[in-house]
């Protein structure tokens, strides 16, 4: 759902600010030096986060699957192995002047047999960073995602998990790099000129909660197939910097899709669907693709598919497995409304998941029978 950002001026200098996901606002391109002062006093009711008012969108993710735990914090502890840790990085609109980038980190582990012999907990940490606009406008969130796995029979493939998140956020903003109407002195902008502006904070930190479901089932030959919706910001927090209680968070409902299927024994196919839902605002992403194992012994796999973001972009999408590693990357093609300014070039993005385990998994070497046995 990134993330257009405008800002809507209103009486008494008040201002809106929306991180919009799909209709993107059409940023004014590089003029020459002879309009370059009518235009910064233009965007000056426009700049970022200089809002009394702010209702904002969350980070997202064009692969979101490759960040499990922030998808669902009942997929926390959901993996064969013992331990898995991954991390992404996406940078989106690098043809405007200021790109935004997000950054994302996570780890979680399991506990097997806890309540019974068929019951497990999964633990771990989600850390995202995102980065806007000239204000340098940031989210900073912190969560730690705590599930209770069941299955309901020891030879059974079907699991069921339940989540909480809880978390603390942090917003914040800087002026340094903004211009204000009041730096116009008539005539051109003069930085040294009062902004005129009185932010009572500039950063604002808050406790967050989210829950989640998720059902799994286990296919044939490594596949399988996996639902789950989720609830994130049931505290609903307030996020206004001009300490207005009235400006909460909005809440977000997201649900999931996840499909491996096997073709033949080297050939899977991959289907994710995802939809949220926050406020006015929504996301829908279909995905699909193909992976071809290459070397079952290492678990050496390629895939490749195509994505839409709809009413937003075409993405490309690639990806590489490698024994306990798994790659990932996918280019979003903008085809909105957002065209003007971005060149229809939406963003670039990395993933890379590593699972650790203890005890490899056992594979038996062939051996000779004794002649004499």
């Amino acid at each position: 759902m990134k993330e257009g950002l405008y800002i809507k001026k209103e009486k008494s200098c008040q201002f809106e600010r929306s991180r919009e996901p799909l209709k993107k606002t059409v940023l004014i391109p590089r003029l020459d030096s002879a309009r370059r002062d009518i235009t910064k006093l233009a965007l000056s009711c426009l700049l970022l986060l200089c809002s009394c008012f702010s209702f904002a969108q969350d980070i997202h993710f064009s692969q979101f699957w490759a960040q499990p735990l922030y998808l669902n914090s009942a997929q926390a502890g959901m993996f064969n192995g013992d331990y898995r840790v991954g991390g992404m990085y996406r940078n989106q609109w690098r043809s405007v002047p200021v790109p935004y980038s997000t950054f994302s980190v996570f780890a979680d582990t399991k506990f097997n047999q806890v309540f019974s012999q068929n019951s497990s907990m999964g633990a771990g940490f989600v850390f995202n960073n995102d980065i806007s606009g000239d204000s340098r406008y940031s989210i900073n969130q912190f969560y730690i995602p705590v599930s209770f796995i069941q299955t309901f029979k020891s030879d059974t493939n079907l699991t069921a998990s339940f989540g909480l998140m809880p978390g603390v956020s942090n917003i914040a903003f800087r002026t340094n790099k903004l211009t204000f109407d009041n730096q116009f002195d008539g005539d051109a902008y003069n930085s040294a000129l009062s902004t005129g502006e009185n932010f009572p904070t500039l950063s604002r930190t808050y406790f967050d909660l989210g829950s989640g479901l998720v059902l799994q089932y286990k296919l044939k030959s490594n596949g399988f197939v996996s639902m789950g919706t989720s609830l994130s910001h049931l505290t609903r927090p307030g996020v206004s910097f001009f300490k207005n209680n009235d400006v909460k968070l909005y809440a977000k409902s997201t649900s999931f899709l996840s499909l491996k299927y096997p073709l033949t024994q080297t050939l899977f196919l991959h289907a994710d669907v995802m939809y949220e839902k926050q406020g006015p605002f929504h996301e829908t992403i279909l995905a699909g693709r193909l992976s071809y194992l290459l070397n079952p012994k290492d678990n050496i796999s390629v895939n490749a598919g195509l994505s839409t973001r709809l009413g937003d972009a075409a993405i490309f999408l690639l990806g590489m497995d490698y024994k306990d590693y798994r790659f990932g990357f996918a280019y979003d093609l903008n085809y909105s409304k957002f065209v003007p300014a971005t060149n229809k070039r939406g963003a670039w993005e990395i993933s890379l998941l590593y699972i650790i385990r203890k005890n490899p998994v056992f594979t038996p070497k062939k051996r000779a029978c004794p002649t004499d046995m």
